[in-house]
């Protein structure tokens, strides 16, 4: 029998230590598939029924959803629990975490709380600057950049520890995202900070919106050129806009976007005329994703739900 019982050991170990669950962006990245995210903003409200059910339509058709951290500035539901939301929902979330509002601790805590409650993709941003937003008096944290926090996330994951020294009890499986903004590069173009993110352990990079698809070529054909698109997935966000209104909003207020317009030359792509869209934002994205089979073959796209213009 002692066959049996070394077997029955066998298995009573596989048990006690399965393998981790992967989620489905972090199955993409690895596999270096056709991945696409979409991107939602937290309610300013205490009941998260309505935001569930906007991002509902994107279930099943995005690998991911960001879920934004105090976007524009502005407050809204917190972002750790309007992911947790979406998790239970059914839909896989990129938790957006902002250096603006937390110092380090905070940061460890949120990350800690993260992984408790089944949220592996964090992406790690700096936050756009209080005065930006409605209550401009408040004051920005900023304790850490983007490329530190994610050092140090990249350490709790990997030691296991706290940067006092103090463990951490369980598995700490984050993914962790970085953002970036394309440009036209020069020829003399070196991508430092990207790099710098990279090589504090970012697993994927996100990018500013960027509409001009001859940007993108030569910034994508550059990164190829240097190596780093070979080893970190590069997501280039692009948006559905679904009306005018939006689109002269997103030009006018949207930071680190890069889109073809009318210069003062008069040179540039024609001006912006009124969409017969209708319908969500949500379901304008959920559209653009079903549809993304019949899409020019791109390596990595993000599709984001614009912010509703004020």
């Amino acid at each position: 029998m002692p066959d049996e019982k070394n077997a029955a050991s066998r298995d009573a170990s596989r048990t006690v230590s399965p393998e981790p669950d992967i989620g489905a962006l972090e199955r993409a990245l690895r596999a270096r598939r056709f991945a696409v995210t979409a991107e939602v903003s937290p309610p300013v409200a205490t009941d998260a029924a309505g935001f569930v059910a906007h991002a509902l339509p994107l279930r099943g058709v995005a690998t991911a959803v960001n879920v934004t951290d105090g976007a524009g500035a502005r407050t809204h539901m917190s972002s750790l629990a309007a992911a947790h939301f979406l998790a239970r929902a059914g839909i896989e979330p990129v938790l957006q975490m902002t250096c603006r509002d937390r110092n380090r601790l905070a940061l460890q805590a949120d990350l800690l709380g993260a992984v408790a409650l089944g949220i592996r993709n964090v992406l790690l941003l700096r936050g756009d600057a209080p005065s930006a937003g409605d209550q401009p008096d408040a004051k920005g944290v900023f304790d850490l950049g983007t490329t530190d926090a994610l050092a140090m996330a990249h350490r709790m994951r990997t030691e296991r520890t706290l940067p006092s020294g103090v463990a951490i009890a369980g598995e700490v499986p984050l993914v962790l995202g970085a953002a970036d903004t394309p440009v036209d590069p020069p020829a003399d173009w070196q991508p430092a900070s990207l790099a710098a993110k990279a090589a504090a352990g970012a697993d994927f990079v996100q990018t500013q919106f960027c509409m001009d698809l001859g940007v993108v070529r030569r910034y994508a054909a550059r990164l190829l050129d240097l190596g780093i698109a070979q080893r970190l997935p590069i997501l280039i966000g692009i948006a559905p806009i679904p009306s005018a209104r939006s689109a002269r909003w997103m030009r006018e207020k949207l930071r680190g976007r890069r889109s073809r317009t009318r210069s003062s030359s008069g040179s540039s792509a024609p001006p912006i005329r009124r969409s017969r869209a209708s319908g969500s934002a949500s379901n304008c994205c959920s559209s653009l994703l079903r549809s993304r089979a019949s899409l020019a073959r791109t390596s990595w796209r993000r599709a984001s739900i614009p912010r509703s213009p004020k």
